[in-house]
This record gives structure tokens, sequence and C-alpha cells, in this order.
């Protein structure tokens, strides 16, 4: 079970990066709070676009060879990126709203699920 979420979090993750990469600037008006952040940079973007392609490719090669180690690895940048979104949140005041759900559903919870089973993984 922990092979098949994991593999289902890599792809969301490719799928993010595909889609960060090839069409930034729908991505960039299109993700809920990301303009309040700052005016469109597209390096910074494709910067981002490709820590999320490596860390699918690390959790995906995480759940071929069954190595926790790799997948962890591949966890890791996500759930950071994770405790930074829910610290935005603090600051928001924990306010319950579309920034929110996507933040929660999109962000922590996929990153913080993947974490977890990188961790179930056996060698």
């Amino acid at each position: 079970m922990a092979k098949i979420i994991i593999g289902l979090i890599a792809a969301f993750y490719f799928c993010i990066a595909l889609y960060m990469w090839f069409v930034p600037l729908p991505w960039y008006n299109n993700t809920p709070g990301v303009t309040l952040t700052g005016p469109f940079n597209i390096h910074f973007v494709r910067d981002v676009a490709l820590v999320f392609l490596s860390s699918a490719g690390a959790l995906g090669y995480g759940i071929w060879k069954n190595n926790s180690a790799v997948a962890i690895a591949g966890a890791a940048w996500p759930s950071m990126h994770g405790v930074f979104h829910l610290h935005m949140w603090m600051m928001r005041d924990f306010s319950l709203d579309y920034i929110a759900a996507s933040d929660i559903s999109l962000v922590m919870f996929p990153a913080w699920v993947a974490l977890y089973f990188s961790f179930k993984l056996k060698e």
C-alpha cells in the first residue's frame, strides 16, 4: 500500500512540474495565493518545477528499488515546503478560505503522507 500511495504522490508532483515548466504563467495566475507572494518570475517558477521533478523522481526511484532512504529524500523538500505553507497559514490567522483549502489538500497533506509512507518502505 505504501508504494501505491507514494507512486500516486510522485505522479502528482511530476504533473505539477510539467504544469509549472510548460505553462508557468497560467500556473502562477491559477494557483490560489501565489499572486499574493510577489510578481511573476519565470526563473523562480521553473526552479521550483525542477525541484518537484526531482522529488517525483526520487519518490519513484525509492519505490522502484524499495529504498526508504531515497523515498525520504524525495519527500524531504515537499515536506519542508508544507511546513512553510503551514507557517504562512498561521501568519494569516488560520483563515479557512480557498488558499487554506488548497494549501492543506495540495501542499501539506500529500507531502506529509509521502514522508510518512516513505518511512514505511521495507528495504
